[in-house]
């Protein structure tokens, strides 16, 4: 977190087992059907010589259509199965040089808590930087971080509905925020904006995973 920037944080508790949650956000092709913040994600081949590739980086390319244009970038992570409890996390970085995206780069996690219940939470932490310098800071404090913590608790909430009945992502476009009489279409309020209380003060990115720390795109 810069200044009085604060890292977004986004949590839902989903009736699913882990891993069929992990199932739905670790595959490229299935993550983009579900999350608002992308439209394609095309994992790069891994070298032909690469060994243990379930534990190594893994790089891609991304797209996120607008009108009239679509935005490329490109990023690097890594998931992690073997953690406390049987949690799992992953971890990401990314950018574009396209100046119509208003995200120039930014890092992040996610992580897989497997409850007694047989629930699963699954949370995100992550922060980013801003195009344009200062104006683009007064936006991003103004609106933007806004916009972009709605959209992923709205995709959480449709993964969520995903999982939980099958209900293909695609019955619910973002059209769908308008039918406000459907009370079982995605909502981003369902989603926790902060970390438990006894952490709400801490910045969620100080629990990103140790990998976070040495992914790079380089």
């Amino acid at each position: 977190m810069t200044g009085s920037r604060r890292a977004l944080y986004v949590e839902t508790r989903i009736e699913a087992p882990l891993d069929e949650v992990w199932r739905l956000t670790q595959t490229p092709q299935l993550h983009s059907r579900w999350d608002l913040r992308f439209s394609r994600i095309a994992p790069e081949p891994a070298p032909p010589d690469a060994v243990g590739a379930a534990d190594r980086p893994t790089r891609f390319r991304y797209e996120r259509r607008i009108p009239f244009h679509t935005i490329h970038g490109s990023g690097v992570s890594l998931g992690e199965r073997d953690g406390e409890n049987g949690s799992r996390t992953s971890a990401l970085v990314f950018s574009t040089s396209d100046p119509l995206s208003p995200l120039a780069s930014g890092r992040g996690y996610w992580r897989y808590i497997s409850m007694a219940d047989g629930t699963t939470r699954f949370i995100t932490g992550y922060d980013y930087e801003p195009f344009f310098g200062r104006i683009g800071a007064l936006l991003d404090r103004l609106v933007t971080r806004r916009l972009v913590w709605w959209m992923t608790a709205w995709s959480f909430d449709r993964l969520r509905i995903w999982a939980e009945t099958g209900t293909p992502p695609e019955s619910w476009p973002l059209a769908s925020v308008l039918a406000v009489w459907r009370s079982d279409r995605p909502r981003a309020r369902r989603c926790q904006a902060r970390p438990p209380r006894s952490a709400r003060s801490h910045d969620p990115m100080a629990n990103a995973p140790g990998s976070l720390a040495g992914l790079t795109e380089s």
